[in-house]
């Protein structure tokens, strides 16, 4: 999966027409926060558990791509966050493992402004997946039935969408100033059969997606 990417950042450069103006990179480091999803009432030593949450941490990212016009530019964005998977309910909390969630975004950003101003804010939108990397379980499952010996990594489609502004100091570099929220899809449910005069009946489905938003400041290089 990882491989696949970073092929794919490659194809997001060499779209970019000799023409264009600049190549562009950029590193950032921020704070996420972050949400988990609910699901079935679970009892587990007296206690219930309904929710599989995501604590909020620490994150950064890194940006590589090429102008296709003066405003709109191609990019990859990788960006990683670092977490902990728990599970909670009415009355309780167990944390069960350190979590690396990690981003691979396609993304295509619209910046305002000439490509010499010294100030251009953007606005992003991109596709790509969301891998939730597992760590070691916080606690010894012989213990604790929600804590299994090992948790397989998964990795989900997600989306991303954001903006903010950057500030050149001169030609080449400048700061980054920037906020992103990034719905990944999870699983769905069915909710039960909806039925009309028009179309008939049909399963509804309740999509369940785990939220991050992002803000981060950073610095950001054109070539």
């Amino acid at each position: 999966m990882r491989f696949a990417f970073i092929i794919a950042a490659g194809c997001v450069l060499a779209v970019a027409p000799a023409a264009a103006q600049r190549v562009e990179t950029s590193a950032s480091i921020g704070y996420s926060w972050s949400e988990g999803i609910s699901g079935d009432d679970r009892l587990v030593n007296g206690q219930i558990y309904n929710e599989g949450g995501l604590d909020s941490g620490t994150s950064w990212n890194f940006t590589i791509g090429g102008f296709i016009t003066e405003r709109v530019q191609l990019e990859f964005l990788y960006g990683r966050q670092s977490s902990l998977f728990n599970v909670s309910g009415p009355n309780a909390r167990q944390d069960i493992a350190d979590l690396n969630i990690d981003h691979y975004m396609g993304n295509v950003v619209y910046n305002w402004g000439e490509a010499s101003s010294r100030m251009r804010p953007f606005i992003l939108f991109g596709l790509g997946a969301t891998n939730y990397g597992f760590g070691d379980t916080i606690t010894d499952p012989v213990v604790n039935p929600l804590a299994p010996s090992n948790i397989e990594s998964k990795t989900k489609f997600s989306t991303t969408w954001g903006g903010g502004v950057k500030y050149y100091f001169g030609p080449n570099i400048g700061a980054k100033v920037g906020a992103r929220w990034t719905p990944t899809f999870i699983n769905s449910t069915d909710e039960g059969v909806w039925c009309d005069y028009w179309y008939g009946c049909w399963v509804i489905q309740d999509m369940q997606y785990s939220h991050q938003f992002e803000t981060s400041v950073g610095i950001t290089v054109r070539f």
